[in-house]
């Protein structure tokens, strides 16, 4: 079996360059041949280098009609390849596409110019949505400028395929977009109950978009901390968290207003009802969120103490 990687996309939406990535990484220096069949060439071309660098060998195939599985075996006979790139022509129906019988689609992926994505969806979706229909794999580059529309993107797309992985890019490389819609707690509701995933989440999102959460009220288990500057005013109940490996810890917290400080310690386990608001801080260095207590109460200790984003 040969194992065939589908990256299909409309002209300029940057199939070339993200092809050209894959292959110029250390990982992608294997043994034996690919071949690469280019059914379009765009205006970027591939470079020399790292064709050589990663022993791939390109064929084009210019015409619909011509890809065929008779026109696939040939190219396989001639360059016998240990694996096969499809740079897909975004014109062309995917669902034409019939490969050789032992040709494996091991994954599709997808690429999109975001800036030129409500075009095509609007004036040309069928052929948007046979790309999108079966891909594991859906990048949004150059998305500079439009973090407003992405969600509505998103949305587009997993009308289509529910099941496919979304990534969005600019400039600086992968966009940390959380939407709302991936939440895991509905914003209308009067309270947010918030388990452990959740209060991560609410932590991570506040920081981009705390006006969702502005006079918003929030119940959670948190560890107490004490700054030693607090005056006995505020505290910062939180949770540690494992960001990225054992040895990269961090505590996860906003400041607390809380008129009974004093009698918390720190390391006490509490359950705290807070409403939300926007205040000048000054360890923020500027306005930011801060915490009004509404009830802080001790309880037990959670099972897993660490939350884990690694």
């Amino acid at each position: 079996m040969k194992s065939v990687y589908i990256i299909n996309g409309f002209l300029e939406s940057g199939k070339t360059e993200f092809i050209s990535y894959t292959l110029s990484q250390p990982y992608f220096q294997t043994k034996g041949t690919t071949l690469l069949i280019l059914c379009e060439e765009g205006e970027v071309e591939y470079d020399s280098d790292i064709l050589k660098r990663s022993h791939t060998v390109v064929e084009l195939v210019e015409d619909e009609e011509e890809m065929t599985s008779a026109k696939m075996i040939e190219l396989e006979k001639k360059h016998k390849p240990e694996r096969i790139i499809i740079e897909y022509n975004g014109m062309w129906n995917f669902k034409n596409l019939r490969m050789p019988w032992h040709w494996r689609l091991e994954q599709q992926i997808t690429i999109i110019d975001a800036s030129t994505f409500q075009n095509y969806y609007t004036n040309m979706r069928s052929l948007l949505a046979e790309m999108l229909r079966k891909s594991e794999l859906i990048i949004f580059n150059r998305c500079d400028g439009l973090i407003d529309q992405l969600g509505s993107y998103k949305r587009n797309v997993k009308a289509v395929n529910p099941q496919a992985e979304i990534i969005f890019e600019d400039k600086n490389g992968e966009v940390s977009q959380i939407f709302e819609e991936d939440l895991p707690y509905d914003l209308k509701d009067e309270e947010l109950k918030l388990d452990d995933y959740g209060y991560g989440i609410f932590y991570l999102d506040a920081m981009d978009h705390l006006e969702r959460y502005i006079g918003k009220k929030i119940t959670f288990v948190a560890m107490v901390l004490k700054p030693e500057n607090s005056g006995g005013t505020y505290f910062v109940p939180g949770r540690m968290a494992m960001t990225c490996c054992a040895d990269d810890m961090a505590f996860l917290g906003y400041a607390c207003k809380y008129d009974k400080c004093g009698e918390l310690e720190n390391k006490d386990w509490v359950e705290v009802t807070a409403t939300v608001h926007k205040e000048f801080w000054k360890d923020y260095n500027g306005e930011g969120p801060v915490l009004h207590a509404l009830r802080v109460s001790p309880t037990k200790k959670p099972k897993d103490e660490i939350l884990n984003f690694a």
